[in-house]
């Protein structure tokens, strides 16, 4: 049996597991990412612990998928969501440190990856994996690829504009999706409407609880990102016609009160020649395990 490891980088949290094969994971491991002020103590403390199980599984490889992760640099450039500014040469950290065979992707790319080897859409070869968090990511696999573009950078559908001249972006511009349909985007809109504030550290999921009690401020808050979210996707399919867009991350916790809108607005905003072609799922691997499967899967398959 082979393991590898995979890692997950996001703007909050980073997740680290070791996987086998077979799509197992064996163990993971968690960190806090904002508290990293440097790359290197970030590379230091994850490898540390990849160096401690080495060993242990004969690891082939370190596989990473990070907000801006280019699969053909092995670097992290200039992402919005995490605390380290610039371009970070990733995968020559973390071979430095484990001495192991590294590479990077975009961490919705991964997660893509992960969801065509051992979730929803195995035996698809075109889908769509969008990923709402921090931000929103998007994977596009036309053909059984990855599309990734002349420079690695393809698929940024969270900074398509949506609203021009609307909120602030971590991108330096206004009125990305992301800013609308990230978890922090949806407590925005909340904020805008009701005049409240979530309390610190409260997860989306709340909203659903209030949206379940009949709560018009949050109810209205998922009909206004079901409206932005299904306008986007909807685009988006007449490029590459998926068979399905999954759909992935925290604010999936809120279930049907989100769906429904993202459907409803997908689907009213779809091109004719589409219609009841394209299915809206919601990704059947857990919220920690898809990125870290595909990641992995870089070192476990050639791409």
């Amino acid at each position: 049996m082979k393991y590898f490891a995979g890692i997950d980088i996001g703007g909050t949290n980073t997740t680290l597991g070791i996987i086998n094969e077979d799509g197992e994971v064996i163990e993971t491991h968690q960190f806090s990412t904002k508290t990293y002020e440097t790359p290197e103590k970030f590379v230091d403390d994850i490898g540390n612990t990849i160096n401690g199980v080495k060993e242990k599984f004969n690891l082939e490889g370190v596989g990473i998928g990070a907000p801006n992760g280019n699969y053909y640099t092995g670097c992290i450039e200039f992402a919005p969501n995490l605390p380290w500014k610039g371009k970070i040469a990733l995968a020559v950290l973390f071979t430095q440190k484990t001495n192991l065979i590294c590479k990077v992707t975009n961490d919705a790319n991964a997660a893509a990856v992960g969801e065509m080897k051992f979730g929803g859409a195995v035996g698809m070869k075109n889908f769509i994996m969008v990923t709402l968090g921090t931000g929103v990511g998007s994977g596009i696999v036309v053909d059984g690829n990855i599309v990734l573009g002349h420079d690695g950078f393809a698929g940024e559908l969270g900074h398509t504009i949506v609203l021009p001249a609307g909120r602030d972006c971590g991108c330096n511009r206004q009125g990305c999706l992301e800013t609308y349909c990230s978890a922090g985007g949806i407590k925005k809109t909340y904020f805008e409407i009701s005049g409240k504030q979530l309390a610190a550290g409260q997860k989306i999921d709340y909203l659903a609880e209030l949206a379940s009690k009949g709560d018009k401020d949050a109810l209205a808050t998922f009909e206004i990102t079901g409206q932005i979210l299904g306008l986007a996707l909807a685009n988006v399919s007449a490029l590459t016609s998926p068979e399905a867009i999954f759909l992935f991350g925290g604010p999936l916790h809120c279930g049907e009160f989100l769906i429904d809108p993202v459907k409803k607005y997908f689907t009213k905003n779809l091109l004719s020649i589409y219609e009841d072609k394209i299915k809206i799922l919601t990704s059947l691997l857990t919220k920690n395990h898809a990125a870290i499967l595909g990641a992995a899967s870089l070192i476990k398959e050639p791409h």
